[in-house]
């Protein structure tokens, strides 16, 4: 069984389209991103791959997945630097859009518009269970959208939230295991009943 379906033919055929990998934190979203990353590059086209500047988890420069794999990218602040630095790229990849403003959908329509390839990678929820950020219109316009499932670390489910364990309320608090875990929904519901007793 194959569990990520891909058209040869978009590897190789330059027509712009518009791909999302989402899921919670822990679903190998990242890498899914930079497996396909690779492909393109396998494939002799020109890739470029950007991430949010504020995510230096693992690397400044680097797009690093929980296992440790990586691929070089571009820190940028804003999307709208994506359709200044893209003009060689046949494919761009962007991780963590979650953290985007609300202009990359505007960015990644005008990219695919212009021919290119546009995969894109992050979390559609955040520590609520709140869509974030600009992805759910990103999911929207896209051609194709994947989503990825971590596991559930309390009853082995298929996990669809990235749980915040500490006491943090903030939208954005970069971190790993030490601060998150993935939960299917009825464990989510049943930590939301632990922290009110």
């Amino acid at each position: 069984m194959q569990l990520f379906q891909e058209s040869s033919r978009s590897e190789t055929f330059n027509r712009g389209r518009i791909e999302v990998v989402c899921g919670s934190m822990f679903s190998g979203k990242t890498e899914e991103l930079i497996r396909r990353l690779k492909r393109a590059k396998i494939a002799k086209q020109r890739v470029e791959i950007y991430k949010p500047a504020i995510d230096t988890r693992y690397s400044e420069e680097e797009v690093v997945s929980h296992d440790a794999n990586s691929i070089m990218s571009t820190p940028i602040e804003s999307s709208t630097s994506l359709l200044l630095m893209t003009d060689e790229a046949d494919v761009v990849g962007i991780d963590e859009a979650q953290f985007f403003d609300d202009g990359l959908v505007a960015v990644c329509n005008e990219l695919a518009n212009r021919g290119k390839r546009v995969i894109i990678a992050g979390l559609d929820m955040d520590f609520k269970g709140v869509p974030f950020g600009p992805m759910p219109a990103l999911c929207a316009i896209a051609e194709d959208v994947t989503k990825v499932h971590a596991i559930c670390v309390r009853c082995g489910d298929l996990a669809h939230i990235s749980h915040r364990i500490i006491g943090d309320d903030r939208r954005v608090v970069l971190g790993e295991k030490a601060e998150y875990e993935p939960l299917c929904r009825r464990c989510y519901e049943e930590s939301l009943k632990e922290k009110k007793e």
